[in-house]
C-alpha cells in the first residue's frame, strides 16, 4: 500500500497522455493503475462511474476525473516550465471540441454511420492548418519552449497524423510536422510511453514516473 495519489490510465489514450505528461514534468509522483479498457477494474468505476480515464484519487480521496483538471493539479503540485502561464483556453476548447468530433469521424466513420471519414478529415484540417499558422512564427503553441497549450493538444494531433502517416506527411505542414516530430523524440514523450501491465488488486505498486 502506498500514500501517493492514484492515477488510473490507458497507454494510448490522448486524454491519459496529456494528464501523463503534466505528472511527470512537475515530478508529482503517483501510483499508476494502467487500465484495459474492455475489463475496467471495479476500483476505478467506484470513484468514477463514467468509467473513462485518465482517473485521478488523491490522498484525501478526492476525484479529478478530466484530464485538463489532472493537469492543472499536477502543476500546481510544481511547475518548473511554467507550463501554466501558457494555457490558451479557446484553442484549448477548439481541440477538444470541433476537432475531436472530426477526429473521432474520420478515425472511426463506420462508428457514425459514415461511408468514409473524409469530409471530417478536411474539417479538422483546417483546425490543423491554423496551428501550423501560430507554428510558422514561433515553435511552439506556447512561445518559445513547450507548455500546457502544447500538451493539451498534441496527443490529439498525433492521433489524426496516425491515422493514415503518408498522407499527413505529405500535407503543406511543415511548421505544425516539425512540432508533433519534436514533441514525439521528446524524453517527455518517451517517458510516459513506458508500457505497464494491466493493474489488478493486489500488484505490487507502480510508481510513477
Amino acid at each position: 500500500m502506498t500514500d501517493l495519489p492514484i492515477l488510473y490510465s490507458f497507454r494510448r489514450c490522448p486524454y491519459a497522455m496529456r494528464a501523463r505528461m503534466a505528472v511527470a514534468v512537475s515530478g508529482a509522483q503517483v501510483e499508476l493503475r494502467e487500465v484495459v479498457l474492455r475489463d475496467k477494474p471495479p476500483e476505478m468505476i467506484a470513484v468514477s462511474p463514467k468509467g473513462t480515464v485518465p482517473v485521478l484519487v488523491v490522498g484525501d480521496g478526492h476525484v479529478v476525473d478530466e484530464s485538463l483538471d489532472i493537469m492543472r493539479w499536477a502543476l500546481a503540485q510544481n511547475d518548473p516550465e511554467n507550463w501554466l502561464a501558457h494555457a490558451d483556453a479557446g484553442m484549448i476548447a477548439a481541440n477538444d471540441g470541433p476537432f475531436k468530433q472530426a477526429l473521432d469521424r474520420y478515425k472511426y466513420p463506420h462508428r457514425y454511420g459514415l461511408a468514409d471519414g473524409v469530409k471530417h478529415r478536411d474539417a479538422a484540417l483546417k483546425h490543423l492548418s491554423g496551428l501550423n499558422a501560430i507554428l510558422a512564427a514561433q515553435p511552439y503553441l506556447g512561445g518559445s519552449a513547450p507548455a500546457f497549450t502544447d500538451t493539451a493538444l498534441f496527443p490529439f494531433v498525433r492521433q489524426f497524423a496516425a491515422t493514415d502517416p503518408l498522407w499527413f506527411d505529405a500535407l503543406p505542414l511543415p511548421a505544425l510536422q516539425a512540432w508533433l516530430n519534436g514533441l514525439l523524440a521528446s524524453d517527455l514523450f518517451g517517458q510516459i510511453m513506458t508500457r505497464y501491465p494491466k493493474w489488478t488488486a493486489g500488484d505490487e505498486v507502480t510508481v510513477f514516473p
